[in-house]
């Protein structure tokens, strides 16, 4: 699966997209459990694409939430201590 064709597609249509590749997670795994799975290369194809799906989301995000608007303090992101004099 290619981003540019996930890219084109509306928020809905990528959470639909999420379920089947889901479904089809689930069902790789357990064909691999009883030993009939014929590609097992598809499980890493399949949560890679996942994986693509779940970015998109992120990126498309409502960009005015809160919590992604948050500006973190450089002092405080890398342990740093401030030492009062």
């Amino acid at each position: 699966m290619k981003v540019k064709e996930l890219r084109n597609q509306t928020l809905d249509e990528l959470n639909v997209k999420e379920q089947e590749l889901r479904k089809e997670l689930f069902n790789l795994r357990f064909q691999s459990a009883t030993g009939e799975i014929q590609n097992p290369r598809r499980i890493r194809q399949i949560k890679k694409d996942v994986a693509r799906v779940l970015t998109l989301k992120t990126e498309m995000a409502p960009k005015n939430n809160p919590q992604n608007n948050q500006k973190s303090n450089p002092e405080n992101s890398r342990g740093v201590r401030k030492v009062d004099a």
